[in-house]
Order: structure tokens, then sequence, then C-alpha cells
């Protein structure tokens, strides 16, 4: 599990390979992604857009940027959390993720939260020893 705090939001990620949704041999490897975001401050907060980066094993990078996560633009309220899981295709055995989330407290300030960076890794990636 990989974790963050920025601003009193804590952000905690999960990723697992799905094997039996993946092709290795048509280069199609995916992962599911949990991510849970706790308020751990004294004002509510809203995530307003996600915006991440997705580098594949051979440096290509890929920016995803748009409005909440999963359809939603979630309100958080001091000690709650809320948590969603979303996917990553990838033409690579391996890759890494890492972004931000543009949030707002019900005061006005608008600050960005950092998603730590995760590694997204399959049994189908070449070992390398050093």
């Amino acid at each position: 599990m990989w974790e963050a705090t920025t601003e009193d939001v804590h952000i905690q990620v999960s990723a697992s390979f799905l094997a039996d949704e993946s092709e290795p041999d048509d280069h199609e490897y995916l992962w599911a992604y949990t991510v849970t975001i706790s308020n751990r401050g004294t004002q509510s907060v809203q995530l307003l857009n996600r915006h991440w980066i997705i580098i594949d094993a051979r440096g290509h990078r890929e920016e995803v940027k748009g409005p909440g996560v999963v359809g939603q633009q979630p309100k958080i309220s001091p000690g709650d959390s809320f948590s969603y899981t979303s996917a990553c295709p990838l033409a690579t055995p391996s890759g890494v993720m890492r972004g931000s989330y543009d949030m707002v407290r019900v005061d006005g300030t608008r600050f960005s939260a950092n998603i730590p960076a995760f590694s997204l890794d399959s049994p189908h990636e070449r070992q390398t020893q050093n």
C-alpha cells in the first residue's frame, strides 16, 4: 500500500494485476487500483478534479485529467473517508502511476492533494538481477 498526506487529506492506494482480464500475447495488461481518501482536517473537503500521470515500462507517458473520480465529486466530512476502485490498462507488463486531486474546502480554499506514486507490476515482467 502506498500513502501520502497533503493538508490533512490522507490518500492510500493499493493495486493488483488482473491476470484473468489481461492478454499478454496481445500486449494488453490490466490492473485494478483502489484509492481511499481520508479527511483528517477540521473542515469538509470536496474532490473536484483528478490528474493522473501513467508511465509504462518503455517510458511512454500518458496524462489523464478530468472532473471527479468514477463519475463523482465526493464531499468528505472531517473524520470520514471515500474509497473507489478503478482500472488502468498498459501495453507493457509493468508501469507506474502518480497524480493529484484538486480539492476545495468549505471555506473556498483550494489545494492539490498528492497521490503517491505506485507501481503496476505483473508476473509477466522479465526479472533482472543487478
